[in-house]
């Protein structure tokens, strides 16, 4: 059974960091591609950024510069560093793993960027 379990969302002010983190169990973590995606409330989920399995980093436009996509296969786990957060990146964060032709998400992490 395939789990993803992400943490370390939570509220910030504007111009303040955070990490999130996203544990895999039940996939071969080395040979998978991973990213993170957002919702915002009344939106479409929207790419954040995405790892490949050979390490290829890809950001969306509105993400770059700040964020930071990075992944650890010796503990099975990827991570979105956050810097100079803004309260447009105010929303749910999910983690995504694609292996072969399947393709999994966590339940999500609030970040919320408010002053």
């Amino acid at each position: 059974q395939v789990q993803l379990v992400e943490s370390g969302g939570g509220l910030v002010q504007p111009g303040g960091s955070l990490r999130l983190s996203c544990v895999a169990s039940g996939v071969i973590f080395r040979f998978s591609d991973m990213g993170w995606y957002r919702q915002a409330p009344g939106k479409q989920r929207d790419l954040v950024a995405t790892v490949t399995r050979r390490d290829n980093t890809n950001y969306a436009d509105s993400v770059k510069g700040r964020f930071t996509i990075s992944r650890d296969n010796t503990k099975n786990t990827v991570y979105l560093q956050m810097n100079n957060l803004k309260p447009d990146d105010t929303a749910v964060y999910y983690c995504n793993a694609k292996m072969l032709s399947a393709d999994y998400w966590g339940q999500g992490t609030q970040v919320s960027v408010s002053s």
